[in-house]
């Protein structure tokens, strides 16, 4: 019955969310077109449940700067004055709602990483299981620290979710996320695209 209400609720709250905030999501594109120019929206492989590669979609808050060897500069370095902002906020993850739309994420899960650990088999067998349910926009790792953690710690929380994830605890994380947002202690410029990459267990 969870997994039933679950899928219903991501569904048409997704829906709902995106229609609704649809002029906010044309406003912010026409500040990025005008901040960094196109593309506007940033797309990029990540696993999803079972091991199902999707493309995540984001806006997109990083320029295409390079230094005077033409090497492209750190990323840090490359967050533009509008993506600063957005990511503060994590506005920068309005687009990811067609992905929950299009049935490849949930609003609560373990966080999509980058399809190559995947591919290249970085996972342990026990950290495998955090496929077991669909990737989310916010999780439980998410509201216990975020990027102060360790991956080890990241993957710990997101082992205890999947095993002991309900109804009313989705409900809990989604609450201490939005508390989080605006709260921006554990809110910094590092997000998934730009924390030091997984390297193996």
């Amino acid at each position: 019955m969870y997994n039933l209400i679950k899928k219903l609720f991501d569904f048409f709250f997704s829906l709902f969310l995106f229609s609704i905030l649809l002029p906010l999501i044309l406003i912010i594109s026409l500040f990025i077109l005008f901040d960094i120019g196109r593309p506007i929206f940033f797309l990029q492989e990540r696993t999803g449940k079972n091991g199902k590669v999707f493309k995540i979609i984001k806006f997109r808050t990083m320029n295409d700067n390079v230094d005077i060897n033409g090497n492209v500069d750190n990323d840090k370095s490359r967050i533009s004055f509008t993506g600063k902002y957005l990511r503060k906020f994590s506005l920068d993850e309005l687009p990811t709602l067609l992905n929950i739309i299009n049935g490849d994420m949930s609003f609560v899960g373990p966080r999509p990483l980058l399809h190559e650990y995947y591919t290249d088999n970085l996972y342990s067998d026990v950290q495998k299981e955090r496929f077991n349910v669909k990737t989310g926009i916010t999780g439980f790792a998410q509201i216990n620290g975020r990027n102060k953690l360790t991956w080890e710690e990241k993957f710990n929380l997101d082992i205890w979710y999947v095993r002991n994830r309900s109804f009313w605890l989705d409900i809990k994380i989604v609450l201490k996320t939005i508390i989080k947002i605006f709260d921006n202690r554990d809110v910094d410029s590092d997000n998934d695209d730009t924390m030091k990459k997984f390297t193996g267990s």
